[in-house]
């Protein structure tokens, strides 16, 4: 990892933000600043907490906390959308269906990624072949 911008987690959850933001910009004028709102700052939200935490990752348990934070923006993120599909603020249920699945996998991601962590970075700055 030389950057953030190699972590798949962050590539796909920014990859995702931009999509939210364009989807939001649809919905019903009364939506776009309560809800559309919301589901815009919590999808950025994941993003700048991977690139957060990757710049603490000299410090493990600051890494892991960000990344745990950048989990459960992601978690906020998915309720956003049901609640817009479930009030029919936003109707289209194929796009609906991919936002919710594409979410709940970056969620499992970043889950998983939060665990390599845990098993393969060294404190200190070390990298996962125990290099500075």
């Amino acid at each position: 990892m030389k950057s953030y911008r190699d972590l798949d987690v962050y590539k796909e959850s920014k990859q995702l933000a931009i999509q939210v933001h364009k989807l939001s910009l649809s919905l019903p004028k009364f939506e776009l600043y309560e809800e559309g709102s919301q589901v815009r700052r919590s999808s950025k939200a994941v993003t700048a907490l991977i690139v957060e935490g990757y710049g603490r990752r000299r410090y493990k348990a600051d890494f892991i906390r960000f990344l745990v934070y950048a989990q459960s923006e992601c978690d906020e993120t998915i309720v956003h959308p049901d609640f817009l599909f479930e009030t029919e603020s936003f109707k289209d249920a194929e796009i609906y269906g991919r936002l919710k699945s594409n979410y709940d996998s970056l969620s499992k991601r970043i889950n998983k990624f939060i665990q390599w962590v845990e098993d393969n970075l060294n404190d200190f700055g070390k990298n996962e072949t125990g290099n500075p």
